[in-house]
């Protein structure tokens, strides 16, 4: 029997109502799928124990948490030191999902770029990878990204990317890296999938934002883990590889960005 190729899913949403009533499915059938870690995301910090108790309860799942963009005007402001507290978890694995959403959210974007500051500080002190989320914003965006790194460095993914070239290689030229979801699956985002084919495979990770962005043939539904395998296959073919190929080189990927659930895994 051949054995499944293994991929991860690098960024979702297991706290959300919709999975409420199967989690140990969905959980389950992401790992039949092959989909051997899932790092689910906590994007306001007064549910993170909610989302930590997943991470507790099923060992392919690990967690990150921040304030999303979106959020920000409405949630106390995170500190460095309470992001780093978290951070001691052993299943803690990145910091947010934090960033800049100016489509919906404009009116607060002082507050957004105050927040992502004390997130990027967060994430050097730990070391651990900043999770961000971009939305027209692009030029605010690669400012704040190259004036924090040039003042320290620290890893990052540009998560869910369906922003322009310019912000691409912005973000490659910092050595971080631009992860795939189901919007690089659907008809129109040809454009996107451009951008992802002249960026270096090694800086690819693969992700559902579950229960979002549900890639064909489930466009429309609900997104959960398993479904990470369809986008990969998309993957696999804008850079020109087998699936197998794609998930063992995303898997390295995400391995060499999110270190320590990398060591997690050694360690298991």
């Amino acid at each position: 029997m051949t054995a499944v190729p293994q991929i991860v899913d690098s960024h979702c949403h297991l706290d959300f109502p919709d999975f409420a009533e199967e989690l140990p499915q969905v959980v389950e059938r992401a790992v039949e799928a092959g989909v051997s870690r899932m790092v689910t995301i906590c994007t306001r910090l007064r549910n993170e124990p909610q989302v930590r108790a997943i991470a507790e309860r099923f060992a392919p799942v690990f967690y990150a948490a921040g304030t999303h963009p979106m959020s920000a005007a409405e949630e106390p402001m995170a500190t460095v030191d309470e992001l780093v507290a978290l951070a001691r978890h052993p299943k803690f694995v990145g910091i947010g999902e934090t960033g800049l959403d100016y489509h919906y959210t404009a009116e607060s974007k002082a507050v957004q770029q105050e927040s992502l500051r004390i997130h990027i500080e967060a994430a050097r002190q730990t070391g651990l990878p900043l999770i961000i989320h971009a939305r027209a914003a692009d030029a605010d965006m690669a400012r704040i990204l190259a004036e924090e790194h040039a003042a320290g460095a620290y890893a990052c993914v540009m998560h869910c990317f369906s922003s322009s070239p310019a912000l691409a290689e912005a973000a490659l030229d910092l050595g971080f890296y631009l992860s795939m979801s189901g919007i690089a699956t659907f008809k129109k985002s040809q454009e996107i999938r451009d951008i992802f084919a002249a960026a270096p495979v090694e800086r690819i990770l693969v992700e559902t934002d579950a229960p979002y962005l549900a890639p064909p043939p489930f466009r429309g539904k609900r997104n959960e883990p398993g479904y990470t395998v369809h986008t990969a296959k998309v993957g696999a073919e804008v850079f020109g590889m087998s699936y197998e190929a794609f998930a063992a080189q995303t898997t390295a990927n995400f391995d060499r960005l999110f270190t320590k659930a990398a060591r997690a895994k050694d360690a298991a």
